[in-house]
């Protein structure tokens, strides 16, 4: 389900980052430059002619061992994890980056002097929502020994969770690591992780001509006594590398992820497949929405009795809302329920002295959160079911005369389960209040 939860933010100022490409040995620099709303990150080789661009999204990946390369055209760009995590670990969504080789440099093989330099450039916020993808149903991508795995999460956050095991024999031991994904979290214990491979891999990369600039000092070698020539900045640096590779990859996604990723023995190949997993199941969503039935609107943005018949199961005696006057599909609804003498209810609750039975309260509050479910989902032959009711509070009684006024707000839709809270008023004054959760079931399983 894509939301919005914050504004989008770029650069306050431009800023340089250079350094030595660890792969073809160039001199690079790296020029961050603010961009408008909804730009992304764009990369653009300013040492080829015409100055060609490529956006950092997963259509534009191509398959490159041990780093993650995107190209466009004539245009390419090795080795973009590390700033693609930086970006993304430091909530910068909108940035022109211009390249004057075909990779991004290496540094110290971490993000920590990218996220350094957009610390002096600073960062504004814009006047446009920032997309992400909440996760509601698991994923898994499985290539060999590896695996990675996303699950819904409890709340509008990413948390990562990385197992690496290369088995007994090798010289980097098993270690896992997890963390719930913020800016500050990302600055002081993901940033710094460093890019990691053995010694025998490190002397297989020079004989094939990669790698010839790159030194023990700017990498972590690991030989059979441990790391050569170097020092570990964690006991989990090799895992924590790991989620940081993690962090740059699913930026190629273009929006923010709220979920739990969780990987195994995973690298870049995998981390893009994922992304490509979670594209593929949005444009599923999104196709099974644009056959849902309309919301039978009127003119004037309500919906009346027999709109809300088309939309719920309910009928006499137990249809419990008369009217919608506002509703954002997704977000709020207003509706009421006009209290008749005539109520059935009346008659035993209570003869005397009718009042209007809470539980009956907290039925048309629910009904209200049922049409706004609809209005943001497939309803084709599903139906929202009352699936609990929580924090109920019941602040005074509702007689034969009175208006209800059913103001209902989503909390969470997901595609087979919602959550709302509702308040119900006579007038300017409460009547009643309740977190309502539903779950989204076959129609022919609530006949």
């Amino acid at each position: 389900m894509l939301t919005a939860k914050r504004s989008q933010r770029t650069l306050a100022s431009a800023t340089k980052v250079r350094g030595v490409g660890f792969f073809h040995g160039s001199d690079v620099t790296l020029r961050f430059n603010p961009a408008e709303p909804d730009t992304g990150v764009v990369f653009v080789r300013s040492d080829l002619p015409d100055r060609p661009t490529v956006p950092a999204r997963i259509g534009h990946v191509v398959p490159s061992p041990r780093r993650t390369t995107i190209q466009r055209g004539l245009a390419q760009v090795d080795m973009i994890e590390h700033v693609m995590a930086a970006l993304a670990g430091s909530r910068i969504d909108n940035c022109l980056i211009e390249v004057d080789a075909p990779e991004c440099p290496g540094c110290d093989g971490s993000s920590r002097v990218f996220v350094e330099a957009f610390e002096q450039a600073g960062a504004i916020e814009q006047d446009r929502p920032r997309q992400a993808l909440a996760i509601e149903r698991s994923f898994t991508v499985r290539e060999g020994n590896a695996t990675l795995a996303a699950h819904p999460g409890s709340g509008d956050s990413l948390t990562l969770s990385y197992h690496l095991d290369y088995g007994p024999d090798s010289a980097i031991g098993p270690q896992s690591y997890l963390i719930d994904l913020t800016p500050p979290t990302f600055r002081r214990e993901l940033a710094g992780s460093r890019t990691f491979l053995l010694e025998t891999e490190a002397q297989a990369l020079r004989a094939a001509g990669i790698g010839s600039r790159a030194t023990p000092a700017d990498v972590l070698i690991f030989g059979r006594d441990g790391v050569v020539g170097n020092t570990l900045r964690f006991a989990d640096e090799c895992a924590r590398h790991k989620v940081l590779d993690m962090v740059g990859d699913l930026s190629l996604l273009g929006m923010d992820l709220h979920g739990f990723v969780v990987a195994h023995r995973s690298g870049h190949h995998t981390n893009a497949s994922l992304v490509r997993r979670l594209l593929q199941g949005l444009e599923k969503e999104k196709e099974i929405s644009s056959r849902a039935p309309a919301i039978p609107l009127r003119e004037d943005g309500t919906i009346d009795v027999r709109g809300i018949l088309d939309i719920l199961p309910h009928r006499y005696p137990l249809l419990l809302i008369d009217r919608v006057l506002e509703i954002q599909a997704g977000k709020t609804i207003v509706a009421i329920k006009n209290v008749s003498a005539n109520e059935p209810f009346f008659q035993g609750h209570w003869p005397g002295r009718p009042i209007m039975p809470g539980v009956l309260i907290i039925e048309a509050m629910a009904q209200a959160g049922g049409v706004l479910v609809a209005a943001h989902m497939d309803r084709s032959g599903r139906v929202a079911m009352l699936a609990s009711v929580d924090g109920v509070k019941l602040r005074r009684p509702v007689v034969p005369g009175d208006q209800l006024r059913l103001e209902i707000r989503a909390e969470r839709i997901k595609q087979n389960s919602a959550s709302v809270f509702g308040i119900a008023k006579v007038g300017d004054a409460v009547a009643a209040e309740a977190k309502i959760r539903f779950v989204l079931v076959d129609a022919h399983l609530a006949a």
